[in-house]
């Protein structure tokens, strides 16, 4: 449904990224990556979201490149320069899709769960927020800061994005008076994933979907 397209950054530069539209007089979702690079999986979320109304643009941070191998996945992304892909990639597909016309929210997987939560405390573009199991360094994206409305989705039987870890995101963004919502599920990292084996969960992804869904049309 969907093209790879290229787009303008806020710093003159150009970023590459897979775009699926819905309409010009429609609202717009950043998608963002999991550790594993902008593939087919990713690409098939955008056009999900692009059936339902929704522009869609999913920037490929790895600038190409895709794996399928945890270890490469890590290295990918603890060499990701998180600040300049938030502040250039995702704000300048942010800026892209403003262009196209409708507000613009954003959504993310794992890896792009924490940019999520980032592009939500530090990209003005963005309007409403929604995190698939992912929180950033409190350092770079300190939740206190979000000040958009932010939905959040994580698991239970979850080793990177603990209970314990939900629990403080939670607090602090209770205790900063923020608009947001935490829902939890029965199931692994990575549940919404339907090419995981051994973590995609239908139910938990099907409901999540319709939160989301729900979401989205409340704060758009």
């Amino acid at each position: 449904m969907g093209s790879m397209i290229e787009f303008a950054r806020p710093d003159g530069g150009s970023s590459k990224g897979y775009l699926a539209t819905a309409g010009a007089d429609r609202p717009s979702m950043v998608v963002i990556q999991e550790w594993w690079g902008l593939n087919d999986q990713i690409c098939g979320v955008a056009d999900r979201f692009a059936r339902a109304g929704y522009n869609a643009l999913a920037p490929d941070l790895y600038e190409g490149r895709v794996t399928q191998e945890p270890d490469e996945a890590n290295h990918l992304m603890s060499g990701l320069d998180f600040s300049g892909a938030t502040h250039q990639d995702l704000r300048g597909a942010a800026q892209h899709l403003q262009g196209i016309g409708g507000k613009v929210g954003v959504v993310g997987f794992c890896m792009g769960g924490s940019l999520t939560i980032a592009a939500a405390v530090h990209v003005p573009e963005v309007t409403v927020g929604v995190c698939y199991y992912g929180i950033p360094p409190k350092e770079f994206a300190d939740p206190a800061n979000v000040a958009v409305p932010l939905q959040c989705h994580f698991a239970n039987q979850d080793d990177w994005c603990t209970p314990e870890a939900v629990n403080e995101l939670d607090a602090a963004l209770q205790a900063a008076g923020a608009n947001a919502e935490i829902h939890r599920y029965q199931a692994a990292h990575g549940f919404f994933n339907e090419t995981s084996e051994a973590n995609y969960d239908a139910a938990s992804a099907n409901l999540s979907w319709q939160r989301m869904s729900d979401y989205l049309a409340a704060n758009f």
